[in-house]
């Protein structure tokens, strides 16, 4: 401790007493920790909203605005964030975030610019899951919130809090996560729209917990008033969500609302499933290693069920699909997978249906998902463009590290993490084998060739076409952009090849393109109303003779 007589006052002054205060000061600083760029954020949460460990993921989100909650920022082009996985950690522990913690967009924290933030902290809470392959993992159970941690009934976070940080100087900061999510409200069935969910049975077994699925009903205009009447019946497919298909709007102002409503339109029920698995808001509606049967669960338990509370035509010809981008690729790939099953798909925007392009990477060729060698040149890979300009707005490399900074082992509930969920095979630990590493890009080729064998769509129609062709024929229709944002136009040419080379028999659908700035991801030639009579046109072309194609029709 350092004291000053009355002599050293007289002799130095107030000038100089003041400036050794700073010194002492400084060194009092130095000694806990709180310069040197040595930045820390502590996470705990009270027993007052969880009273049990928690292992899960906690993260901290800084913002400089606070216009919605740092936590709504976070996303794919959103403000910088940083996770670290805990386990077991009790109320009132600490745990830690520092600049050693990878984050995105900016990969740590001491190469945050100094300045006011808001900052938040979150807690993602996992569930573990004693699977029936022996495998025992903990995975985020979705809450019927579509996998999406910022929002997920019981995930706890914190107050918002103003902060002055300056990575030169260093800090610790404390947050507590005193918040707990409530369980999410379900929308109220309409006389339009109608709403359930089961437990499935199968997904249950494999999965050691509860695993439900269910859908989101449209129902035809005059249903009520028609009830000697059965209807086709679309299968809407696409991420998690409980609105009304095909964007229906109770709304008189709404076109789709008045097409639906309108005399001599052709009358659907139209369907969208909910099926959110552990890794992601959507299962993609096929069976795998590492999501489950949920291609099982849903043809054998969810439709036969939808079909027996409303009243659909039980029978292929009158089952049709669609969906974008997600469900571009589940509408194509349930109508190769089922041929029997469906009457005919129109997918927009597929996710690959060839894995020579996976949003960028070549998984046979490239050796590494982040960079393309070009003799001398080892160019970084694009991700995402913007269809106008071709601007690269995101590399493979940024868009991995964002999923790593949401989840290890695969547990982001990102897109990158969910392909290898469902087209890769079950790894050592139980998680999925990863396609590539996700630190460094470098791709594992025995895991490609498991995704070719098993889930690239190109590859399994040229080596089974003998066989699932016949059933095939007229019911493949695809629309893409030419330019579109996550270069799945390319899988689609190579889809498209192969199909024009089909004979005996001849694939006899449709690949449309969109040409020009709009032509992106988003791309649609035509509305759903359109789309829909062009599907009752087709349902009544190849119904079979004898099947009501008229009392639906009024």
């Amino acid at each position: 401790m350092i004291t000053f007589n009355d002599t050293i006052m007289s002799k130095y002054g107030k000038s100089m007493l003041l400036a050794m205060l700073s010194l002492s000061l400084l060194v009092l600083i130095s000694c806990t920790g709180m310069t040197g760029g040595s930045i820390k954020f502590e996470i705990s949460f009270p027993e007052s909203v969880k009273s049990d460990a928690v292992t899960g993921r906690i993260f901290i989100m800084l913002s400089r605005t606070d216009e919605r909650e740092p936590r709504f920022q976070v996303g794919r082009y959103g403000v910088p964030f940083y996770g670290e996985d805990v386990e077991n950690l009790m109320p009132g522990e600490t745990a830690v975030i520092d600049e050693n913690t990878l984050g995105s967009p900016v990969e740590s924290l001491k190469d945050i610019p100094a300045g006011e933030y808001y900052v938040q902290a979150m807690v993602n809470i996992y569930t573990k899951f004693e699977r029936s392959d022996g495998h025992t993992v903990w995975m985020h159970m979705d809450q019927w919130e579509g996998q999406d941690f910022r929002r997920s009934p019981g995930n706890l976070y914190s107050d918002v809090q103003q902060i002055t940080f300056d990575p030169a100087r260093g800090g610790t900061f404390k947050l507590e996560a005193n918040n707990i999510i409530p369980p999410i409200e379900m929308i109220e069935d309409t006389k339009w729209v109608k709403r359930f969910k089961i437990r499935s049975d199968v997904l249950t077994e494999f999965w050691g917990h509860p695993i439900y699925i269910g859908a989101t009903i449209l129902l035809p205009d005059g249903y009520d008033e028609h009830p000697n009447s059965n209807y086709p019946v679309v299968y809407h497919q696409g991420h998690f969500s409980t609105r009304p298909p095909l964007r229906f709007r109770e709304d008189p102002e709404n076109p789709f609302y008045r097409a639906w409503t309108s005399n001599n339109f052709p009358r659907f029920i139209a369907v969208t499933i909910q099926h959110p698995s552990p890794y992601f808001d959507d299962s993609y509606a096929v069976n795998s290693p590492n999501n489950g049967p949920f291609g099982d669960a849903i043809h054998e338990e969810l439709i036969p069920e939808i079909e027996k509370r409303f009243r659909a035509i039980p029978e292929s010809w009158a089952r049709v699909l669609t969906g974008g981008s997600t469900g571009g690729w589940e509408s194509f790939a349930l109508q190769v997978f089922y041929p029997d099953f469906y009457g005919g798909t129109w997918s927009f925007a597929p996710d690959p249906l060839d894995f020579r392009n996976v949003e960028g990477i070549n998984i046979y060729e490239d050796t590494n998902a982040f960079y393309k060698l070009h003799e001398w040149r080892k160019v970084p890979i694009a991700n995402t463009r913007r269809p106008a300009t071709g601007e690269v707005v995101l590399t493979s490399r940024q868009r991995n590290y964002y999923e790593l900074a949401k989840g290890t082992r695969g547990r982001s509930g990102e897109q990158l993490d969910v392909w290898s969920s469902v087209f890769g095979p079950v790894g050592e630990d139980g998680y999925f084998k990863p396609l590539f590493d996700k630190l460094t890009g470098e791709i594992d080729p025995e895991v490609a060739q498991y995704w070719k064998e098993h889930f690239d769509l190109r590859y399994y129609l040229e080596n089974n076409w003998s066989e699932v062709g016949p059933k095939l024929v007229g019911k493949l229709n695809i629309i893409c952009g030419h330019m579109d944002n996550f270069y799945l136009n390319v899988g689609v040419y190579h889809m498209e090849e192969f199909l024009e080379s089909t004979r005996d028999p001849y694939y006899a659908g449709s690949v449309t393109y969109g040409a020009g700035p709009e032509a992106g991801h988003g791309y649609r030639p035509y509305d759903n109303a359109h789309l829909l009579r062009i599907m009752a046109d087709h349902i009544t072309r190849n119904a079979p003779r004898g099947a009501d194609t008229r009392s639906w029709k009024y």
